[in-house]
């Protein structure tokens, strides 16, 4: 099923619980949180403590994203702030298949993330013991980007490795994503769609909510 994913990053944090009800009411069922460490990425963001603040605010699936240097020291501490996925990127670690485990030991699902620049190939040799790919369509650190074209030509390579692998495996898109190109997007095969701006920078996020989830719907019987 497609997921229509807010991300917190775009949200008001002086009204957050107000901005994450609304995109509950509307239907999301997964809440995007972005960790920036200002060192992996050029940007600073929140720590666990946000996390356990928003965990007791929403009963939604929490999935976070590391965009920080040495996940291995701080994933568990986001999955006991209340983190149900946590995911981290190929780029920061050294040693994934460690890692990858060391997330599912604490509890949550474990999801492996590549910046638009690296390819699918990758992680042939690993899928098998991920949860779940987020494919990069912008370069991380902020957000309001436009989406990178080619990335969706790797969204379809991946569709088609876990099609021949059969692989119960989501492939999740963060960047650049909004109501004009998601039809686009879930047809190359994404299926958790992380939108920030595009949600909680509109004159209705609810509404937006809403209407993303209708235009997934409808596309879903059109992929390519």
């Amino acid at each position: 099923m497609i997921e229509i994913v807010p991300s917190i990053l775009s949200a008001d944090f002086a009204h957050l619980a107000e901005e994450i009800s609304r995109v509950e009411r509307a239907g999301a069922r997964i809440l995007h949180l972005d960790v920036m460490d200002g060192h992996f990425v050029p940007n600073l963001t929140i720590g666990p403590p946000v996390v356990g603040s928003v965990r007791k605010a929403t009963k939604l699936h929490l999935d976070v994203h590391l965009m920080i240097e040495n996940p291995d020291r701080y994933a568990a501490a986001f999955v006991e702030a209340g983190a149900n996925s946590v995911s981290v990127h190929y780029e920061a670690c050294r040693h994934l298949d460690a890692t990858l485990g060391l997330i599912r030991h604490a509890g949550a699902m474990a999801g492996i993330v590549l910046n638009p620049a690296t390819p699918v190939a990758v992680l042939e040799d690993v899928l098998e013991v991920a949860d779940y790919v987020l494919l990069m369509s912008v370069n991380p650190g902020f957000g309001g980007q436009q989406l990178i074209p080619y990335v969706l030509e790797k969204a379809r390579k991946l569709d088609r490795i876990r099609r021949e692998r059969h692989l119960a495996l989501p492939i999740e898109i963060d960047g650049g994503v909004h109501r004009e190109n998601l039809a686009e997007v879930v047809r190359a095969g994404c299926d958790w769609i992380v939108t920030g701006s595009a949600v909680f920078h509109s004159s209705d996020p609810q509404a937006t909510v809403r209407e993303m989830i209708q235009i997934a719907a409808n596309a879903t019987a059109m992929r390519v």
